[in-house]
């Protein structure tokens, strides 16, 4: 696969919290702030991969680049299931993604 659509990677956590749902919490707006939590996890151990192997290994090493993808892949499925907890839908968050585009490309960031 070369590319993930927002409509796909939500159907996909759909999925995965369909085969779940007898032990995760639902995917509502009072479980929301913990998918968000949870996804400030996954970002650390981002940030643990960067600063225990450093740039050039995720760079160059196969095996530190695989683990730092798949710590991605958890921070993109938290955020994700973040956007159904609060029911954003893929249309929802694709306008406002290109309007925050548009605006960001009309700023003066030195100016600001």
């Amino acid at each position: 696969m070369d590319d993930l659509s927002f409509s796909a990677m939500m159907e996909m956590q759909r999925r995965l919290w369909q085969a779940h749902s007898d032990k995760w919490t639902p995917l509502t707006p009072g479980h929301g702030r913990e998918r968000l939590l949870y996804l400030f996890e996954e970002t650390g151990e981002v940030i643990s991969i960067l600063k225990k192997k450093g740039d050039a290994a995720v760079m160059a090493d196969p095996a530190v680049r695989a683990h730092f993808l798949e710590e991605w892949s958890d921070v993109l499925m938290y955020l994700t299931d973040t956007l159904l907890c609060y029911g954003v839908t893929p249309g929802e968050i694709a306008g406002a993604y290109e309007a925050k585009h548009r605006r960001n490309m009309g700023r003066d960031y030195t100016g600001e």
